[in-house]
């Protein structure tokens, strides 16, 4: 493994030195009777080290080697694997993220959580849309207008084109533009991928005959286009800057506007007070995020939902006491009377209109969170119908008194809620950054898995809802970043000049992938696309270009850092790619490094120069990164130190989807035909499983030894047992063979009782016989009786007691187990190739320097270091 696998926790202490004290070497082993007991038997599975709550194993594939065996039981002649098979190495059947969904009660309570965080943002532009919009009283007529755009905004941008379509165009439940970008990788050929990585993707792209001649030539000329494949990876890693970049300024913003609200009631509040209170705010916002979502959300829930309410409540009242007639705004005659009218100016007024759904991309981020139904009820039935009230109660209050639309919401309450809304009010602005907070997790995970991110730890925080992560570095950077913004800019003014450029890109960006989607994923014809497409593009397309006359007033800001960022992770993703080309070098099957030569004895393959392997006594554990073919550590060292361990295991972590991984399915052992005693060991574990390692080797150990002991039981067509049945059976074995033979003992004549028994070795893979009788009789010469209870006592045998070669295989393991355990981890280091173009050095170069600083450390592994080797080799990239 050239680098080291992410660190391991425990909750218990190192004993990793009792392990110098167990197995002896069987001391019986020249009599064939090796095996009583586990010389491990006082060490389970909790105490050897692994994932919590482990009790048992039902399944390990030996499949394929059980099988040859059987088949030459049977007379079917020898088995027909090749030596360069890896027996057992389908642990890769089951994999990869299945899609969540909820019902019922489930669904209403993800319903629930997801007003508390997701339309936080969104629900909050009644507060200042009006006043972003118009630059001094408005007209009726240019009020209605106005409102006839907001409300089809919020109709076409939010319910039909994201909450009707583009939530459906999910990954396995997650959402978001790059989510977008990875279904697309599943079904078409656009990118590579990390060996690692590799097998946790489903790839489903369709046969080329199940699709129609348009779609089939488009996603051809999609796969064969460089141009295209950069493209489409720019466009997904622009997407995820941009909310990043908003998810610093989102918290700045609406915890400052909140403070500055307080005005209402003191206006002489200081600057430096308001700035001061909300930096205090910013940093217990982000204290509180290792809470998780669902208890934040449960806990922000309320308070959005009796915002929602109030702006429902008051828009209902004002619409009843003022101006009713405001809801001819609904036509979208007047809407395109407002383009028609105002031209020029009335596009420019598009950058305050807007406003009225910042917060839409969050919506479609969050999807991973929560779930497609979820934020499709929440929306429909509270939040939509709310924020409609609010804005058309708004216009009803304007409509009377133009004057209010400076501060709209406090100036149309009715009497006596002023204080209470106040209160309502702060609360929902300062909760209302959770949305674009929760988003930036979703999205740093996404793009950690297409690696276009150095790795950093991410936190499942539920177990029922497996889209529920906190990233804590990713938390501290925001923070950092929302406290800095605050203080520089300390007014929401020069802060909303910044806002809204990058959730239109966001937004055109997703018309653009789900467009995709529809013709590649959905197989939709092209021209039943086209003009859906066209339509949301030229509407996405006006408010793009509004928003950008706020460029030189603040939004330069936002473009800036998601520009840096989007450059930092593809740079990322480009060393990456390099690296995984040079790290291809190493991955073969192991007959290409290692096989035998006329004597039986290990040797390297002519490639590697053909010299005889020496035999270390002792048991090592490479850690593996990918999981497949030979790892690149063990080539490295038996190339270089010209020796192989005893018994050799290829230990890999492989992290699975779910909050944890039944015991039947959490670990799997396969072995290599052309090396013997070498396995590999994968350990399969859930995002909630905590796997510790200071006494792995002994886990280890003791999953290898029951899988050759399983192995032998299918061999001898035994019905499977657990583990505990497998223990009962080994630490009894002795016992019961000596209870037996008392017992048939007391049956036979006084000349049978002085007989000796013992196990007549024969050739590997035989089955051990008894051989009863006087000293220098022959099998068989007791007659029938004797052969009846010879059968019987050799079923009361352990199973790997019948079988020589298990017990040679076992007996090796053992052995090796207790003269020496060493724990071998690649250290990979990387160097720029010197004919590289000065270009491509400094970039690589940047990337090793991050690699290099944000890798695992070996230190950092809880392992008994003294039991610790290193393998450095270089790389050139």
């Amino acid at each position: 493994m050239a680098d080291p696998p992410p660190p391991m926790t425990s909750k218990g202490a190192d004993n990793s030195s009792s392990l110098k004290d167990v197995p002896l070497e069987p001391s019986a082993r020249s009599t064939g009777i090796a095996f009583g007991p586990d010389p491990r038997g006082d060490i389970g599975p909790s105490q050897a080290g692994g994932i919590y709550h482990t009790r048992s194993i039902t399944r390990v594939s030996f499949d394929r080697r059980a099988a040859g065996r059987i088949s030459q039981d049977n007379g079917a002649g020898p088995s027909t694997i090749s030596d360069d098979v890896e027996e057992g190495d389908d642990w890769r059947d089951k994999h990869g993220k299945t899609k969540q969904v909820f019902r019922g009660t489930t669904l209403l309570w993800l319903a629930y959580q997801s007003i508390g965080v997701i339309y936080g943002d969104i629900g909050t532009s009644p507060l200042y849309v009006y006043s972003s919009t118009f630059l001094e009283p408005p007209t009726q007529e240019d009020l209605l207008q106005a409102l006839s755009v907001i409300i089809w905004s919020l109709t076409i941008m939010v319910t039909i084109k994201y909450v009707l379509i583009i939530l459906h165009a999910d990954n396995e439940g997650e959402g978001g533009t790059f989510s977008c970008y990875s279904l697309l990788t599943r079904f078409a050929n656009i990118t590579s991928r990390d060996p690692r990585e590799e097998v946790l993707v489903r790839m489903e792209r369709h046969l080329s005959m199940d699709m129609q001649a348009p779609n089939r030539t488009i996603r051809h000329r999609i796969e064969r286009s460089k141009f295209t494949h950069g493209l489409l990876k720019t466009i997904g890693v622009l997407a995820v800057s941009m909310v990043i970049a908003d998810g610093v300024l989102t918290p700045a913003q609406s915890v400052l506007g909140a403070v500055q609200g307080l005005k209402v009631v003191k206006p002489d509040l200081s600057t430096s007070a308001i700035v001061g209170t909300s930096c205090g705010i910013l940093i217990v916002l982000f204290l509180i995020q290792p809470f998780g979502t669902t208890k934040l959300a449960s806990a922000f829930a309320p308070i959005v939902i009796l915002w929602l309410g109030f702006n429902g409540a008051f828009g209902i009242y004002n619409l009843v006491k003022y101006d009713w007639v405001v809801l001819k705004a609904f036509s979208p005659y007047f809407a395109i009377q407002f383009f028609s009218q105002h031209k020029t100016h009335g596009w420019k007024m598009l950058g305050g209109i807007l406003l009225s759904f910042t917060g839409v991309e969050a919506l479609f981020a969050d999807l991973g969170a929560f779930s497609l139904r979820a934020i499709q009820l929440s929306w429909m039935c509270y939040a939509y119908p709310c924020l409609l009230l609010a804005y058309i109660g708004q216009a009803a209050f304007i409509s009377m008194h133009p004057e209010a639309f400076s501060n709209p919401f406090f100036n149309s309450v009715p009497p006596g809620m002023l204080y209470p809304s106040l209160v309502v009010a702060v609360l929902a602005a300062i909760v209302a950054s959770q949305a674009m907070i929760t988003a930036t997790f979703q999205l740093t995970s996404q793009i950690m898995k297409l690696s276009y991110c150095p790795q950093v730890k991410v936190v499942h925080t539920s177990k029922v809802f497996h889209g529920q992560l906190y990233v804590p570095f990713l938390n501290w950077i925001l923070m950092v970043g929302a406290v800095l913004v605050t203080a520089v800019y300390s007014d929401t003014t020069r802060l909303g000049n910044a806002y809204g450029v990058c959730v239109m890109f966001v937004t055109f960006f997703d018309t653009c992938m789900v467009t995709l989607v529809a013709l590649i994923v959905w197989k939709l014809s092209p021209f039943l696309i086209f003009i859906p497409w066209l339509f949301f593009a030229t509407i996405d397309g006006l408010y793009l270009s509004s928003s950008l006359n706020k460029v030189p007033d603040g939004a330069w800001f936002t473009i800036t850092v998601s520009g840096i960022l989007a450059a930092i992770f593809l740079l990322w993703r480009f060393g990456k790619e390099n690296q995984w080309r040079a790290e291809a070098e190493d991955r073969f099957k192991p007959t290409e490094l290692v096989r035998k030569d006329q004597k039986g004895h290990l040797c390297l393959t002519p490639k590697w120069g053909g010299d005889p392997l020496s035999v270390i006594r002792g048991f090592g554990i490479y850690f593996d990164k990918t999981g497949v073919l030979t790892p690149a550590v063990f080539t490295h060292f038996v190339s270089k130190f010209v020796a192989i361990p005893e018994v050799a295991v290829f230990f890999h972590l492989h992290p699975v989807e779910v909050p944890t991984v039944s015991p039947e399915e959490r670990y799997h052992v396969s072995r290599f035909g052309t090396i013997p005693g070498c396995y590999r060991l994968v350990i399969k574990h859930g995002f909630m499983d905590e796997v510790i390692s200071p006494d792995l080797a002994a886990l280890i150990y003791t999953q290898v030894r029951k899988a050759i002991i399983r192995q032998a039981r299918e061999r001898l067509g035994l019905a499977p047992k657990d583990v505990a049945d497998e223990d009962d059976d080994e630490a009894n074995a002795t016992e019961k063979d000596a209870k037996g033979q008392q017992l048939d003992g007391d049956t036979t004549s006084t000349s049978a009782r002085t007989t000796t028994t013992g196990l007549a070795v024969g050739p590997p893979g035989s089955t051990p016989g008894l051989a009863v009788g006087p000293p220098g009789s022959t099998p068989g010469q007791g007659g029938h009786g004797l052969n009846l209870r010879l059968n019987n006592t050799i079923n009361r045998l352990p199973v790997e007691l019948r079988d020589n070669e298990v017990a040679d295989e076992l007996a090796q393991l053992d052995r090796a187990f207790a003269a020496k355990i060493m724990y071998i981890v690649g250290k990979e280091q990387m160097r720029v190739r010197r004919t590289s173009s000065i270009g491509r050095r400094i970039v690589l170069s940047i990337f090793l320097w991050i690699r290099e600083n944000t890798r695992a450390k070996i230190a950092n592994l809880r392992l008994a270091m003294d039991r610790v080797v290193e393998v450095g080799f270089v790389k050139e990239i």
